[in-house]
């Protein structure tokens, strides 16, 4: 690589970061629904233009974004495992481990953890490429379970007959290997996860919950009974 292609390629990767950069205040400022390239682009002191070089429509930036907070949240959650799992932490620990690590991440970054787990933003619809990013945190949860599953064996979930061809499905999917009532467990305790951060982090625990790390480290050993993983 020459100097001058070189010293473009950086230039590129700066401008790139900061037009992310401030993008990520406009969310914060007004949401991913009024995100508007021209805004941004005014913020930063650059012509429109010459911002589409970069991410040719909004679309485009709010897809970078989103798979910017999918792998910083999945990054979280596979450390967060890996250093349990080299503490020699049994399979429960592990689990809520992930959880927790979520949790930290999304009261950290509210404004992405809302953009990735919020409501939808109007007129997006997300591309393949959110795909891979998305899955990494629900991935380490399944690592964690299959993990049990093959050593220590887990306590199957009940799983009502009319349930189990869905179930069965799901597993083929993205959990092969693991039981069906796993499987099933599992997209349900991912749903109560999220449901759980989103609560403490949009204020709906507020005057309810007072003791909120204790609430849900408890919360997320539930979740892990709920999957069948063993209390030790």
């Amino acid at each position: 690589m020459n100097t001058v292609r070189g010293a473009r390629e950086r230039a590129r990767i700066e401008v790139t970061a900061a037009i992310k950069d401030e993008a990520r205040r406009r969310l914060a400022a007004e949401g991913a629904a009024k995100l508007s390239l021209r805004a941004v682009a005014r913020e930063l002191g650059m012509v429109s233009s010459a911002l589409y070089r970069y991410f040719p429509s909004r679309d485009e930036l709010l897809t970078a974004l989103i798979i910017d907070a999918y792998d910083s949240v999945g990054a979280a959650a596979e450390e967060a495992e890996a250093r349990a799992l080299a503490a020699a932490a049994p399979p429960r620990a592990r689990w809520i481990a992930v959880c927790e690590a979520l949790r930290a991440w999304a009261l950290e970054h509210p404004h992405e953890y809302a953009l990735i787990y919020g409501s939808p933003v109007p007129g997006y619809s997300a591309p393949q490429d959110t795909v891979g990013p998305a899955s990494r945190v629900g991935n380490t949860f399944i690592a964690v379970v299959r993990a049990a599953y093959e050593g220590r064996g887990l306590a199957l979930p009940p799983l009502p007959a009319n349930l189990r061809p869905e179930a069965v499905r799901m597993t083929a999917d993205f959990a092969e290997g693991l039981p069906p009532e796993v499987t099933a467990a599992l997209v349900a305790a991912w749903a109560q996860l999220v449901g759980l951060v989103s609560f403490e982090l949009f204020g709906q625990f507020n005057r309810v919950v007072e003791d909120r790390d204790a609430f849900f480290t408890h919360a997320a050993g539930q979740l892990a009974h709920g999957v069948g993983l063993p209390a030790v």
